[in-house]
């Protein structure tokens, strides 16, 4: 048994040191940061809670705006992603539909696509002049298209559609949670004399409910998250974007860090974004008794 625990820790030691320097070690550093005032023209210098008294007080202007766009995003876009991911499951899930296999490909390639190249690719799609979407709009129905990147509620939405459309990953487990659900339930169910709506509601979804549950999950701490795309789709539209309307929360901690040069506030609105995530996702597993049913 020794032997083979000197095993097991010579082959995760080099994952664990990895771990320790590039993931533990960074987050003791921004940690003890978030009590400093630091930039990287002078060494840090202890101001306590300062920078959580600034970020509660609203000192920081920018806070609980981004605290706004982004929980808005958040209630958008990972509902319609959950939909728009089940149903295409259900879709692909379905026998004798010719071309399974392609139409799975075509659906997950946009969430294998770089985040640089689906950035500029959107900020293509609606700009407000030379646009896509607006030349389509003016060709079909012989109108000038909005201003989708201006309007401060139309530029939310654009940032919502982007991520619905990387839908291809949640389909994939959903589409592997449908194949499991025992086919002796849905028989049963059929002789009982349910309908389609009544078979899918009473015995498909409480099936599904623990691969629901991951993905709102993982759905939820991602779009908390968000700043890849948010950052490109801006650098790439310029002036023509509402900055305000996406102004997220970590693209807030990065202007702070990077263009700012406040290291020690973006740490503080770093742990503030952790907490924040561990106890939504506490309430979330806390809540989950009541609807999330597993095999056992």
């Amino acid at each position: 048994m020794r032997r083979e625990t000197r095993l097991f820790f010579s082959f995760i030691m080099p994952w664990l040191t990895g771990f320790m320097v590039f993931v533990v070690g960074p987050m003791l550093a921004s940690l003890y940061l978030a009590f400093t005032r630091y930039s990287i023209q002078s060494s840090p210098q202890w101001v306590g809670l300062l920078n959580f008294k600034s970020i509660v007080l609203g000192w920081d202007p920018a806070f609980y705006r981004s605290v706004k766009v982004t929980l808005l995003y958040v209630v958008l876009a990972v509902p319609m992603g959950l939909i728009v991911s089940l149903s295409a499951a259900l879709v692909l899930n379905v026998q004798g539909i010719k071309g399974r296999s392609i139409f799975r490909t075509v659906f997950f390639l946009p969430s294998l696509l770089p985040v640089a190249a689906s950035g500029i690719i959107w900020s293509w799609v609606f700009n407000p002049q030379y646009g896509l979407l607006n030349r389509l709009i003016q060709v079909v129905l012989g109108v000038d298209g909005p201003e989708w990147l201006m309007h401060p509620v139309l530029a939310l939405v654009c940032m919502v559609i982007i991520s619905v459309w990387g839908f291809g990953g949640g389909m994939i487990i959903f589409l592997a949670g449908l194949q499991g659900v025992p086919r002796h339930l849905m028989e049963a169910a059929m002789i009982d004399g349910a309908n389609a709506w009544q078979r899918f509601r009473h015995v498909t979804i409480p099936q599904l409910s623990p691969v629901i549950f991951f993905n709102l999950i993982m759905g939820m701490i991602g779009a908390l998250q968000v700043f890849s795309i948010a950052y490109i789709f801006r650098s790439s539209a310029g002036s023509e974007i509402n900055a305000s309307a996406t102004n997220f929360y970590v693209l807030n901690i990065f202007n702070h860090a990077f263009v700012n040069d406040r290291f020690g506030l973006a740490c503080a609105l770093a742990w503030v974004l952790f907490v924040a995530i561990l106890i939504l996702t506490a309430l979330q597993f806390y809540g989950s008794r009541r609807w999330v049913h597993y095999g056992s």
